[in-house]
């Protein structure tokens, strides 16, 4: 490649979402396939509670066994494509719908420089329903929970994310490997990694995003926690005092909103600091050819 086509390319910003109670009041299930197999949410929780314990098994996976147990002594088939059919039933944040837009537009307009915005998810819930949802083809990549249907008796889990194991998708953003089938493990230099922390801002609801949000603010990056309008803020506060976020606000994702405003003063703190970056890459450049 010429000198003359080099460019700077750090320039990308992620903004990363957890789902269930980040961008909807409710875990997925309680609008989707709990009310069509008649399981009340706080007893079929409960169960799975109670069943991971009695068998120190992972609550995910218990979770995504007995959904379909119950479906099963219920005499209620539901494949794939009833899934995400489902997904249009789930509830989101007052603003969620037009948040990408907003949020969009705004970086276009105070970018002094050529800025890629993506938005990406990380979610403990089932991919097949977060497809069926009307947000879905905002998504740059999703990564979520997700079952083979290869034998519909027996459906089970292919892929199954904890609170734990969300880190390694920060990973695979921040070093631009998102092919499932491809390991993260071997060392990749920093500088080749194509987004770099420090431009990634990740969205959580509390105590199931800590993980995440400490791996992302351990490594330069930022993070925002979140809580419904007229309920308790308590976890977000101690989330802050304890030093896992920058900021915390009421789901409420419409322009003007409080989390709308802390959102864009961490992109603008972003831009500088790619602007900053890029110009002492350009410096650098050009002493290296003297």
């Amino acid at each position: 490649m010429s000198a003359a086509k080099v460019r700077y390319n750090k320039k990308t910003i992620a903004l990363v979402y957890d789902f269930d109670g980040t961008l909807s009041p409710k875990p997925m299930q309680e609008y989707t396939v709990l009310p069509k197999i008649g399981q009340k949410a706080k007893d079929f929780w409960a169960e799975v509670e109670q069943f991971a314990a009695s068998h120190e098994a992972d609550a995910m996976h218990i979770y995504m066994h007995l959904m379909y147990k119950k479906a099963k002594e219920a005499g209620i088939r539901i494949d794939r494509k009833d899934l995400v059919s489902l997904g249009a039933k789930v509830e989101l944040f007052p603003g969620v719908k037009t948040w990408f837009d907003n949020i969009e537009e705004y970086v276009r307009l105070r970018a002094e420089t050529g800025i890629e915005l993506r938005h990406y998810m990380i979610s403990s819930g089932l991919k097949e329903i977060i497809e069926g949802t009307h947000i879905y083809p905002r998504f740059h990549n999703v990564f979520a929970s997700e079952y083979l249907f290869e034998a519909y008796d027996l459906p089970f889990p292919k892929r199954v994310i904890t609170d734990t194991n969300k880190t390694q998708f920060l990973f695979r953003i921040n070093k631009g490997i998102e092919d499932l089938t491809l390991s993260i493990n071997s060392h990749m230099p920093e500088e080749e990694r194509p987004i770099p922390f420090a431009n990634m801002i990740y969205f959580g609801d509390g105590e199931t995003d800590v993980p995440s949000m400490a791996v992302t603010r351990k490594n330069g990056g930022h993070a925002i926690a979140v809580y419904p309008k007229r309920k308790s803020k308590k976890k977000c506060q101690t989330l802050y005092e304890a030093g896992r976020i920058d900021f915390f606000a009421a789901a409420d994702y419409t322009r003007g909103s409080d989390l709308f405003g802390r959102t864009c003063l961490l992109l603008d703190k972003i831009m500088a600091d790619i602007r900053v970056s890029e110009e002492k890459w350009r410096l650098t450049r050009t002493m290296s050819r003297r």
